[in-house]
């Protein structure tokens, strides 16, 4: 695969618009949620794009697919906080939703791109 800049890659740029989305999504939370899972989200929703421009600066391959999966990782912790603030009815069905989507074609374009470098 011959990228010449993590900002190249798809997965990266809706990354970077996930991370946008989690940052607005996360000012509807109360104010007692500001260090937990307010905090947690940003976190998980920053370490994806991240994961994946520090892999792919990496020198091998093998090493790009372990910080995607990193990331991948990253995606199903977001999921995870954004169920539990649907769940208690912190976020709505309709908030949480545009972020739900997003996280899914993300985690379907890093297995891709996993898949591409094995």
């Amino acid at each position: 695969m011959d990228i010449k800049s993590f900002k190249d890659l798809i997965v990266w740029q809706k990354s970077i618009d996930l991370v946008i989305d989690i940052y607005n999504l996360v000012k509807l939370l109360p104010e007692d949620e500001k260090y937990g899972l307010s905090s947690q989200m940003r976190r998980a929703a920053i370490s994806i794009p991240s994961n994946i421009a520090e892999g792919q600066q990496r020198k091998s391959s093998k090493e790009f697919v372990n910080f995607l999966s990193m990331a991948r990782g990253s995606k199903a912790e977001l999921q995870t906080q954004l169920y539990i603030c649907y769940k208690l009815k912190l976020l709505s069905k309709q908030q949480v939703e545009p972020s739900m989507a997003l996280l899914s074609e993300i985690g379907k374009m890093i297995s891709k791109l996993m898949d591409s470098l094995n």
